[in-house]
């Protein structure tokens, strides 16, 4: 790559590195307003806050990153081609495709660390987010979550009331299905942990239902072998966003595998996939917008209004997702067909550029 090319991407990257601040710090201190009610519940006081927002802030910038991209290139090359070294750069041979070249490498380096970031630091700052939030606001209770978590393993439906971690349950409801999907069995335990492979379950009720009889047991212990396995019971109680590329696919082959709807999750995961290839078609768009600059006055205005398709597209890709889970589409449908349409729009505006 010639010098020109390593000074444009070195301009745009240090500008978005500039926004990207920027932002996050407006992001982090809405995030803090919006969650200081929740201080004071147990041991989760200011502090606790403080430490939970900035554990949640590689989640922030993930979700902000596209935006970031834009205002960062709108504002890197703008400062460019208000000191004219846009136009020195055409003078000297550089052509719109090269311009478009390069800033396309810039937006390579940002979506390989959004993809480092959505798939690595925003899962692991979340996950550890929650686990200290729910901690310290459910010190006495020790619970993780306790809102209910219905499963389903082969023969076997699952409710979990309380998870204390992905090794200990308490109060789980088994229900075992015959073939005709009419319950055998219903399976109550006061707590669960996983051991050598396996639940064991204590304070164990078992009622089973033969014929016209119904059976009552109470046992103080009891093994359960379902296929049930703490990494899966982690990832099925995570929010689709908090999980890695792997634990969703791993999620995606659970649920296919005991006939669940996995289309939530197979979305997340191809959002997951489409996002690098965002944060470029954001960077390209901004170019058109840039090199209309140098020819024609309302600078302010036009861009304005690249921020606003910016911002456009990204309501745009919000609701297509949503349309895409509401009416069934492919999901990789729903992830890409905004960002392919931004990259033609792009492509396009810069073929007529001059």
């Amino acid at each position: 790559m010639s010098r020109l090319g390593r000074y444009l991407i070195g301009t745009v990257l240090g500008f978005t590195a500039i926004v990207g601040l920027a932002l996050v710090a407006i992001y982090t201190f809405i995030s803090f307003v919006a969650e200081i009610d929740e201080a004071g519940e147990g041991s989760f006081g200011m502090l606790q806050l403080l430490w939970y927002t900035l554990m949640m802030l590689p989640s922030g910038l993930y979700v902000l990153m596209p935006i970031i991209a834009l205002l960062g290139t709108l504002m890197g090359l703008g400062a460019l081609a208000a000191q004219n070294e846009i136009t020195a750069m055409r003078a000297a041979g550089v052509t719109l495709g090269r311009l478009g070249g390069w800033t396309l490498a810039a937006g390579a380096i940002l979506g390989v660390l959004a993809l480092v970031i959505g798939d690595w630091l925003a899962p692991a700052g979340t996950m550890a987010a929650r686990a200290y939030k729910s901690q310290a606001q459910h010190d006495a209770a020790g619970g993780v979550t306790e809102q209910p978590v219905w499963l389903r393993d082969g023969r076997h439906v699952v409710h979990v009331r309380a998870l204390r971690d992905e090794n200990r349950l308490a109060n789980v409801d088994i229900y075992t299905l015959g073939e005709a999907l009419d319950i055998e069995r219903v399976l109550n335990a006061e707590t669960a942990e996983y051991r050598d492979g396996g639940w064991r379950l204590r304070g164990v009720r078992l009622t089973r239902f033969e014929d016209e009889r119904v059976i009552a047991e109470r046992h103080d212990e009891l093994d359960w072998d379902g296929r049930l396995s703490p990494e899966v019971l982690r990832l099925f109680v995570l929010e689709a966003g908090s999980l890695t590329t792997p634990g969703l696919m791993r999620l995606i082959d659970y649920m296919s595998e005991n006939g669940l709807d996995a289309r939530q999750y197979e979305l997340s995961l191809w959002r997951k996939l489409v996002a690098p290839f965002t944060v470029m078609a954001m960077m390209l768009f901004a170019v058109p917008f840039v090199l209309g600059l140098q020819r024609s006055g309302g600078a302010g205005q036009r861009l304005l209004v690249g921020i606003l398709v910016g911002l456009a597209f990204y309501v745009v890709n919000e609701v297509a997702a949503s349309l895409g889970q509401l009416y069934g589409w492919q999901p990789l449908l729903a992830a890409g067909a905004p960002t392919l349409a931004l990259a033609a729009l792009a492509m396009l505006r810069l073929r007529r550029a001059r």
